[in-house]
């Protein structure tokens, strides 16, 4: 991974300031459809490249908090008039059962503003929330806002990171690499405990099963 951001990097310090602001706004955008698109860093090289007067970066910070906050709310419209009514389909109910849907309805209801807003902050996750969050039926209000205030929240303070304590590009290299593993760490762990909570009400469902037929 380092070295694919080197090259990354690499190709962007040698572009002309137009062409930079472009590929950030495009990776910003395209981060809630592939998560493993490097947004993050093309934001932190933007930010380190305007130090020296190359390019704003309060317009790396603008297009890129609009880029994807546009995107991600595209993304939660998307699920909502597309992936749920699919879902609801025969197909959808194969891949996503009725009682599967109804806890993830459920969900959101009870936590999505807060899970949206915290998942903002964590790299891969950040893209997977918003579409679920329309598939599940969860409020534009309730999505689009914590959509567009941990955007801002996260690339102002990549972009201000990046431009006042950044000194050399290696550094990006070694900043983005360690917010990546923190991500991974998070996902990984959210994962962990996502399965305990299944296994364990799993299990206690079956106990409560086995006791009435006890008690018969």
């Amino acid at each position: 991974m380092p070295d694919l951001l080197r090259d990354v990097i690499d190709a962007l310090v040698a572009l002309p300031p137009g062409a930079v602001y472009t590929v950030i706004g495009i990776l910003a955008a395209v981060e809630n459809i592939f998560p493993l698109v490097p947004a993050d860093m093309a934001v932190a090289v933007g930010a380190f490249l305007s130090t020296a007067g190359q390019i704003s970066v309060w317009m790396v910070f603008g297009i890129t908090w609009t880029a994807n906050s546009v995107s991600a709310t595209g993304v939660y419209i998307a699920g909502r008039t597309i992936g749920r009514p699919f879902f609801r389909g025969r197909l959808g109910k194969r891949l996503l059962q009725p009682r599967a849907m109804a806890r993830l309805e459920s969900a959101y209801e009870k936590y999505g503003t807060w899970g949206i807003l915290l998942s903002r902050f964590v790299p891969g996750l950040r893209a997977v929330v918003p579409p679920f969050a329309g598939i599940a039926g969860l409020g534009a209000f309730r999505t689009i806002v914590p959509i567009v205030v941990a955007s801002g929240l996260w690339y102002g303070a990549l972009t201000y990171l990046a431009a006042t304590a950044i000194r050399e590009l290696q550094q990006i290299v070694d900043l983005i690499s360690g917010i990546n593993r923190v991500g991974a760490a998070i996902a990984v762990s959210a994962a962990v405990v996502g399965l305990a909570t299944w296994w364990w009400r799993r299990r206690r469902k079956s106990m409560v099963e086995d006791d009435g037929l006890d008690e018969r």
